[in-house]
Parts: structure tokens; sequence; C-alpha cells
């Protein structure tokens, strides 16, 4: 038996906020976590809609039923199965929609990626792979990879501002969890700048519209 791949094009999903112009300031692109759905989580930016804010939440390329074999369906970005296909794959199609909306907007907007859960590792791995030009990536609820090699990239990354933000209750992110971000920081010799909040596995509007008003 022979294994063989067979590249194909598929046809992905994604969901806006606002509209692309020269009155746009802040162009978001925003990566939902492990079993949501793009529309779903582009709920919690709902704030952003600003009038001069345009957001842009892409949808994951794998599909399954949430519990069982009908019912609510979620999606997410990767498996272990083929895994660096699955890399490439969402790197070259998160590229293609940064491609596409920013000659739409104004040659200083503010760029601003930001992942949640499972798309915290999706960001950083499109990012450091295709390296596209951002001034603020925000990792929410979930770590860097720490398979990454950051200190390559220190000169990329320089000029940009690094946050994690997480809930003080959020069941995924233990102790040994964040552990493992101390190691990936001292490692690399970067500062992904945490910002702990009161809450669980979310993003609260509360906290979303604090960072909005601290450092925008």
């Amino acid at each position: 038996m022979q294994h063989h791949r067979f590249r194909v094009e598929r046809t992905a999903h994604y969901y806006t906020i606002g509209e692309p112009g020269p009155h746009v300031r802040q162009f978001w692109l925003v990566c939902h976590g492990y079993g949501q759905l793009a529309d779903e989580f582009l709920k919690d930016f709902e704030q952003l809609n600003n009038g001069h804010t345009f957001v842009v939440a892409p949808e994951g390329l794998n599909h399954s039923y949430r519990k069982g074999f009908s019912g609510p369906v979620g999606a997410n970005w990767m498996t272990r199965h083929y895994r660096q296909d699955e890399i490439d794959d969402y790197a070259a199609y998160l590229q293609g929609l940064y491609d596409f909306w920013l000659p739409q907007l104004p040659a200083d907007v503010r760029i601003v990626l930001l992942g949640f859960s499972q798309g915290t590792a999706t960001v950083c791995r499109w990012m450091l792979a295709r390296q596209p030009y951002f001034h603020d990536l925000l990792l929410w609820a979930g770590l860097p990879p720490e398979d990454l090699n950051y200190q390559e990239q220190q000169q990329y990354l320089s000029d940009k501002n690094l946050y994690l933000l997480y809930g003080t209750s959020d069941p995924f992110l233990t102790p040994d969890r964040l552990s493992l971000l101390h190691e990936v920081e001292e490692k690399n010799g970067i500062d992904f700048g945490e910002q702990p909040f009161d809450g669980g596995h979310e993003i609260p509007a509360g906290v979303l519209q604090d960072f909005l008003l601290k450092y925008n």
C-alpha cells in the first residue's frame, strides 16, 4: 500500500464585520477555537462594529458534529492526522484572506491578529510561516506553540506588540500549562505580555473593551 498526496481546491467560509474602505482605522483578523463556527465566534466582537474597524473571521476547513452523528456542527483548524499538510493549508488560506482584504484598506491601517483557544496556535503558525505585517498579536485563552522557534524570528517580531489574555478560572490553562509558556519565553527571549482576568475560557465583552481602551 502506497500513500499519495493530491492537491485540490477547497471552498472556505468566513464572516466579516464592517465595510472596507478609506475610513477604516483598524483591521482585525480573528481565528476561532476548536469546535466553534466563525459566525458564532464573531458575535464576541460586535463592539468592534464602530464604523472604523473591519473584522474578518475565517472558519476552519475541518467540520464535524459536536456530539455524536447529528446536531450542531463545529469547525477546527487541524488534528494530528496529516498535521503538516493541514498547517500548510490553513496558512495559505489565512494569507490569502489577508492579501485579499489588505489592499482595500488604508496604508496606515492598524493590523490586529487574534487567536482564541486552538486559534492561538493557528495564528502563531501562520504568522511565523508567512510573516504578514501586523501591529498587535492577541493570544486569547491559548498558548503559543512550544515547537516554534521564535528566537529566529526576533527581528520580525521586535516592533510588534504581543499579548496573552486568559481567565484565571480557565480549566484549560492550568499552572502546569502556563509553566510551558514561561519555558517558551525563557528559551526564546520573548515576552507574550500576560494579561490575566477574572473569568474562564471565554472572551468577556468587558475585558475586550478594557483592552481596547488601554492599548488603542
